[in-house]
């Protein structure tokens, strides 16, 4: 079975993961690689609203409810007692891509890039913790930082880093 390349977008709450994600996902389509992407999220969230059919047959017990219309389907998996799935497994959840990326997921065993805001800054570098950080991206300078540093909003090289250090064949 051949393993889908993942990569990973780390950092501190409002660090800009989120939009970095988003605008790798519109450079690598753009390129035209198939994404999907695993967004790790701390708090008890809800896709679903109060109300919704589907918010309903969760609430009456369904384990798994699958929500599926003509432009998309959704699979939502409440979890009851059950611990939180380890990324793997829903790393093989997903159909077949060129790429995964993954946001979130500090302590996952993945390389990644950590994502860096001046407004973040007092809360630490992740970098020296975690050898699966391979480079930072920054909207500050780093003048002491002995990994690659690329500007939070350089995209494209951001985007040529994964694909080298992935091996990701060229696309379109």
């Amino acid at each position: 079975m051949i393993k889908t390349p993942v990569f990973g977008i780390t950092g501190w709450k409002n660090s800009g993961k989120t939009q970095l994600v988003t605008r790798l996902v519109g450079e690598f389509t753009a390129r035209g690689y198939r994404v999907s992407t695993v967004k790790h999220a701390h708090h008890n969230f809800d896709i679903d609203r109060p109300g919704a059919d589907s918010y309903r047959h969760r609430e009456a017990g369904a384990s798994e409810v699958a929500l599926v219309s003509g432009r998309r389907w959704a699979l939502m998996h409440e979890l009851r007692d059950e611990d939180e799935p380890p990324l793997e497994t829903i790393l093989s959840r997903l159909a077949p891509c060129d790429l995964i990326l993954i946001e979130g997921y500090k302590r996952e065993n993945h390389p990644k890039i950590e994502a860096r805001r001046t407004a973040t800054r007092d809360r630490g570098a992740l970098a020296p913790e975690d050898p699966n950080i391979l480079a930072i991206a920054a909207d500050h300078e780093l003048t002491e930082e002995a990994l690659p540093v690329f500007d939070l909003d350089d995209i494209p090289v951001m985007a040529n880093f994964i694909t080298t250090h992935l091996g990701l064949k060229r696309q379109g």
